[in-house]
């Protein structure tokens, strides 16, 4: 057992208020009650068996929608009758709903307190017998709250969305009491968990829609890269903030020297607001580089590109997580953020860091020289895609 109620084995430290839950009945525990030692877990509150509709919050970023399939994954396994309902954002619709472990989906209602008002009370008609809030924010719990959803689980961040939870996980910190950094997969586990949902592996799920696979093979077509092409999807943006960008001219000259030395063709992925960024890279390479940015791939499309590839070089963001579900060999550069949110699947990756005292900092832009990334050079990443790919062997790469 961990220090502060801790268990590092499961993860679950139980955070009451005292008292019944207003809306559930279900009493919870202080940490400073009788019948509570500290140095040992309260007991969870048990969840109900067998629901029949389970509603998931989903996280907002892609990235983190695709590290909480293995949770979604259990759920499934666990309550094969129960049909499983996930919220997130409008744009994630088409990628959430080809997973075989969601039955629905609904689009997030917005920031306005009365369109959360309007949504608590949509999701009361849904009757709903779980909340799975994934999304850690007190907006993300309030609909659950307020629709009276019998179970409400969660990491409980700030005493508002403590109060909101009946199943309320505390995030692990270390011996000196400082935040514990660990795989996002295992932090979104630990919530199924404490429901009494046991894990069903690691591994991250992602589908590939036909019609999605048949709208890039078209556009890959139209630039001359057909079915026999050899390509190497490029990932120039991170919607977190510039700080997490690798520069355009290290990602050109990357692009330049697997050309050179495998013939491969870089294929740059820009979102919504990184055309330009991709035209830079795309200007600043001796070989030619595609961009499809008009219009921008949808997730589904990004998915069907990446998984043409031979190789996918990305910055720390979304759609590196899409291309590890996807079983792809990744080379990544990690800037401000700790790594071991992402430490997982790493046998087909190979995650670049530079060693400078100030990261990681997690701020969106960099303060200062961003010297997190621009000290990762291009020859470093082109000899790493060169490591990960003779470690392959022959017949792992897609021909």
């Amino acid at each position: 057992m961990g220090p502060g109620g801790w268990d590092p084995v499961n993860g679950t430290q139980w955070m009451g208020l005292g008292g019944r839950d207003p809306v559930s009945g279900i009493r919870s525990l202080r940490l400073d009650e009788p019948g509570h030692s500290r140095g040992q877990s309260p007991e969870m509150p048990a969840a109900p068996q067998a629901p029949a509709r389970i509603y998931v919050r989903l996280p907002n970023w892609v990235g983190d929608v695709v590290m909480c399939t293995p949770a979604l994954r259990a759920l499934r396994r666990s309550a094969p009758q129960a049909e499983i309902i996930a919220e997130g954002k409008a744009f994630q619709r088409d990628m959430v709903m080809a997973l075989d472990s969601v039955d629905g989906f609904i689009a997030d209602p917005g920031r306005r307190p009365a369109d959360l008002l309007r949504h608590g009370r949509l999701l009361a008609e849904e009757r709903f017998d779980w909340a799975v809030l994934l999304g850690e924010s007190e907006r993300a719990a309030m609909p659950a709250f307020l629709a009276r959803i019998p179970v409400r689980a969660g990491y409980g961040r700030g005493l508002l969305r403590r109060a909101m939870l009946t199943h309320r996980l505390r995030r692990p910190k270390g011996p000196g009491g400082e935040p514990l950094v660990f795989s996002m997969i295992e932090r979104y586990s630990r919530v199924t968990r404490a429901l009494g949902v046991p894990d069903d592996g690691s591994g991250m799920d992602l589908q590939v829609p036909e019609p999605a696979r048949a709208a890039v093979e078209t556009r890959l077509d139209a630039e001359g890269l057909g079915a026999d092409a050899r390509l190497i999807t490029v990932v120039v943006g991170a919607a977190f903030g510039s700080s997490k960008m690798w520069p355009p001219g290290h990602f050109a000259a990357s692009c330049d020297a697997l050309f050179e030395r495998h013939g491969w063709r870089a294929v740059l992925a820009p979102g919504p607001g990184e055309e330009a960024l991709a035209e830079e890279v795309v200007a600043l390479a001796k070989h030619p580089v595609l961009s499809i940015a008009n219009p921008v791939l949808d997730l589904c499309e990004l998915a069907a590109l990446l998984e043409r590839s031979q190789l996918v070089i990305s910055n720390d963001t979304g759609p590196r997580s899409m291309a590890v579900a996807l079983g792809l060999p990744v080379v990544v550069a990690v800037g401000p953020i700790a790594d071991g949110h992402t430490r997982h699947h790493l046998k087909r990756q190979r995650v670049l860091m530079a060693d400078v005292h100030c990261r990681p900092c997690n701020h969106p832009v960099c303060p200062t020289d961003h010297r997190c990334m621009t000290r990762i050079t291009p020859e470093q990443l082109v000899s790493a895609a060169d490591e990960l790919l003779e470690a392959e062997g022959p017949g792992q790469v897609r021909p």
